[in-house]
């Protein structure tokens, strides 16, 4: 059995489902020994998930999840090892936030131009601190019968090819990059990201490849220069192709190999915590 899972969410992030004690307390239940709490550009539940990680006897690693953009390409980078209490933190993750909120109006006007139907009041009450993501309208979007034959809607409901994750997975279909309803947030630099998680003391490993950077090695060689430490071979969204493809990346480039389930609760109900491809 698997032990350690170092990618997760709580409600610190904005599709997150459970606080950081609540978390632990989970990651306690599934017998993992040591963890990191990765919440979406802020570090704010680290504390509070340290704490009561070591209440339960868990070896815990601070850390985050930073959106950053690498040579026009969305990446997600994750920091460990990182301090928590830093000014410059705190600004990045306001910053992003002001950003989030911006794109959320957009971002819903774009989804119903696709003729996808869903209740403004659902999504606004589900918002995070004014933010509507993707899930949120994905989730409001599947209550509607009105979707069902709809052709980005109708493979997300139960049978459906989508339907393992479908909050999440209405988000890659419609409002991910290249998406018809894609609102650029205007995240920082990945070498901005790399920078900041090197300031924190921390180490920078490049999240759930597969699903963002796919077989773009040069990429990949590209941030290991920069001083990457660590790529997510280890991914609950990876085949086990693409678990054998990234370890031999991993090798050839000398990136240390990471596991991770990027669990969130609600928003990806086929993701458990600890249950990764290639560590089962």
């Amino acid at each position: 059995m698997n032990h350690v899972d170092l990618h997760m969410h709580s409600t610190y992030s904005s599709d997150g489902s459970y606080t950081p004690s609540e978390l632990m307390l989970l990651c306690a239940d599934a017998g993992l020994t040591t963890v990191s709490l990765t919440d979406h550009n802020s570090a704010r539940g680290v504390k509070e998930a340290g704490i009561k990680a070591g209440e339960l006897g868990i070896h815990f690693i601070p850390g985050i999840e930073l959106d950053c953009i690498c040579q026009g390409i969305s990446v997600h980078l994750l920091g460990y090892g990182i301090q928590t209490e830093n000014e410059r933190l705190y600004q990045a993750e306001k910053e992003v936030l002001e950003k989030e909120r911006n794109a959320s109006a957009e971002r819903m006007r774009l989804v119903r131009k696709t003729g996808i139907i869903f209740d403004d009041e659902f999504v606004l009450k589900a918002a995070w601190n004014g933010v509507v993501t993707g899930e949120m309208i994905g989730e409001a979007a599947l209550k509607e019968k009105g979707n069902r034959q709809h052709p980005l809607m109708k493979e997300l409901y139960p049978g459906g090819a989508r339907s393992d994750n479908p909050f999440v997975n209405f988000y890659w279909d419609v409002c991910s990059p290249g998406k018809p309803a894609y609102v650029p947030v205007g995240y920082m630099s990945f070498e901005q990201a790399h920078r900041l998680i090197k300031e924190l003391g921390g180490v920078s490993v490049i999240a759930h490849p597969g699903q963002n950077i796919g077989k773009n090695a040069d990429l990949i060689r590209y941030m290991k220069e920069q001083g990457v430490w660590g790529l997510e071979v280890y991914s609950s969204y990876h085949t086990l192709d693409q678990v054998q493809y990234y370890s031999q990346l991993a090798a050839q480039f000398g990136l240390q190999k990471t596991a991770g389930s990027d669990f969130h609760g609600k928003t990806k109900p086929s993701v458990k915590l600890g249950i990764i491809c290639g560590l089962e």
